[in-house]
């Protein structure tokens, strides 16, 4: 019997199971490993040539932005090895050396663009700058240019949903002034012999040079021609003898003889008339250097321990986001105390300067050093307890008196402390936000949008809240006016149309890469 022939089986387990080598070893997927085989070989060589010799060109994301071209062939610039990039990268180029206060910091972003300092601190849930600020967008790209999907992970969804109102931000303090937009605008109409209220805005309101918001408020443009004319005068005021309570005279300010009082000398002898033991001012100016010097005086005797304060015109009540103009007024008030004295031979005129200038070099430093802190404190009049030397009786005599000498100030401003509160000039109503007129001008006019104001046509009666105006009223719109344009099919509705908390770019002088 002829032996069998055989298939050329192998075994498979302990148990000698017969088992066919191409069960094991399949023609097909030896075809297909192969191939993947090569596959992930040539794959390899391609990175490796890639890396070694064409920098990560090839595997990278995409072209770099403009602004960081010069790293295109240089991946670990950016990137540890194959991990994601962290703000300590960022900060090689961007912080100063040094540099401590975190100029590009996410905290800081919200102080660049709202000078809220309360808003700067570490936050728990403070992401990367690579997490907003996008690369290898291509050359074209521009980083400062957030995607909502970015900001929609922390903050509202859509601005046409869930945006919040402008109700924060419509209406502040009294910036200062008793003054009415009502009464002013109806005025400016007759002046100008218009029945157009816009008209009568824009007298005031003059855009900046950018077009973009609009001028500080400035007395002699804007108010000089109807407020404080030659005929307004103050009442006769006491003058002031030993420890009575009074004003003093042109002679007396002379006599003194500081740096406070060097304007005396130039000052017209003939707009003070004395009548007996009284005194009065034709005409007042504006800011009138014998009000205010008189007012100093009354306000030491209310308030000794005036520090700095002494050195300001109005008062020294400012946020804390405008403390740095304390220092500047200051600075220019000490530069014109030692121009007046310079050239001067006395010797306590000597020493006196040698006082100004030991400020001036104190506040120079600190104002020209960005991490010097500036201190509100310095400005506080005693933190507002009155001297307790004085009596009740006292007290009342000097805040009346200041209430006189001040009657023509008084007529638009307000009065704190015996200090003439600080007007807020400017027409800035977001802190947080940018807003462009210019853009808006050819769609809309100024009262379509800014209507909360009780402004009646001449033979009308207002209809609107007359409590709203004031000199505090930002008069903004309803949201709804905005949402009215941007809308997904219309005006543009992304976040970064009006929030940029990227540095600002005129502030770019103070964020060179060295110090």
């Amino acid at each position: 019997m002829t032996k069998p022939e055989r298939s050329g089986k192998g075994t498979f387990s302990s148990l000698q199971l017969p088992v066919a080598a191409r069960y094991l070893w399949p023609s097909s997927g030896r075809r297909l490993l192969l191939l993947s085989m090569l596959i992930a070989v040539l794959l390899l060589a391609l990175v490796s040539f890639d890396f070694f010799f064409r920098q990560g060109r090839w595997v990278s994301g995409g072209p770099l932005s403009s602004a960081h071209a010069f790293l295109q062939d240089d991946c670990a610039a950016c990137h540890v090895g194959f991990a994601k990039v962290d703000n300590a990268q960022c900060s090689v180029c961007h912080e100063k050396y040094g540099d401590e206060l975190g100029a590009y910091s996410f905290a800081t972003h919200y102080l660049y663009r709202s000078g809220d300092v309360e808003r700067r601190g570490e936050a728990a849930e403070e992401v990367t700058c690579a997490q907003c600020h996008r690369e290898h967008g291509g050359r074209q790209a521009a980083l400062s240019r957030v995607e909502d999907g970015r900001c929609e992970t922390c903050h509202f969804a859509s601005f046409i949903g869930d945006h919040p109102a402008f109700e924060a931000v419509r209406q502040v303090d009294s910036a200062g002034l008793e003054f009415a937009h009502g009464h002013h605008v109806l005025e400016v109409m007759e002046r100008l012999e218009t029945v157009d209220q816009e008209q009568a805005c824009l007298a005031c309101h003059h855009a900046d040079s950018r077009g973009q918001g609009f001028e500080p408020i400035d007395f002699d443009l804007h108010c000089g021609s109807c407020h404080l004319g030659g005929a307004v005068a103050t009442p006769r005021l006491p003058l002031a003898s030993g420890d009575d309570i009074g004003v003093a005279t042109l002679a007396a300010i002379r006599g003194r003889g500081d740096a406070s009082s060097q304007w005396a000398w130039s000052a017209n002898p003939h707009e003070l008339r004395t009548v007996g033991r009284r005194i009065s001012k034709t005409p007042v100016h504006h800011r009138d250097p014998w009000i205010l010097d008189n007012l100093r005086q009354l306000r030491r005797r209310l308030y000794p321990d005036a520090g700095l304060a002494d050195l300001l015109i109005a008062s020294p009540e400012v946020p804390a986001t405008q403390t740095r103009l304390l220092y500047e007024e200051a600075l220019d008030t000490l530069e014109m105390y030692a121009k007046g004295l310079q050239g001067r031979s006395e010797a306590e005129v000597h020493a006196e300067l040698e006082i100004i200038e030991s400020w001036l070099a104190v506040l120079r430093r600190e104002l020209h050093d960005p991490q010097a802190p500036l201190d509100e404190n310095a400005f506080l009049l005693s933190l507002g307890e009155v001297d307790a030397a004085l009596s009740s009786t006292e007290v009342e005599e000097i805040k009346s008196l200041v209430g006189e000498l001040t009657q023509a100030c008084t007529s638009c401003h307000l009065l704190e402390r015996a200090s003439v509160q600080r007007v807020q000039k400017d027409q800035q109503a977001f802190r947080r936000a940018e807003f462009d007129h210019r853009a808006h001008v050819i769609e809309r006019r100024c009262v379509d949008c800014h209507y909360a104001i009780a402004i009646p046509a001449a033979d009308e009666e207002a209809t609107k809240d007359p409590a709203l105006d004031n000199a505090g009223i930002q008069n903004l719109p309803d949201i709804n006016v905005c949402q009215d344009c941007h809308r997904p099919e219309m005006a543009t509705d992304a976040c970064v149309t009006c929030h940029f908390f990227h540095p600002d770019k005129q502030r770019h002088a103070a964020l060179l890469l060295y110090r």
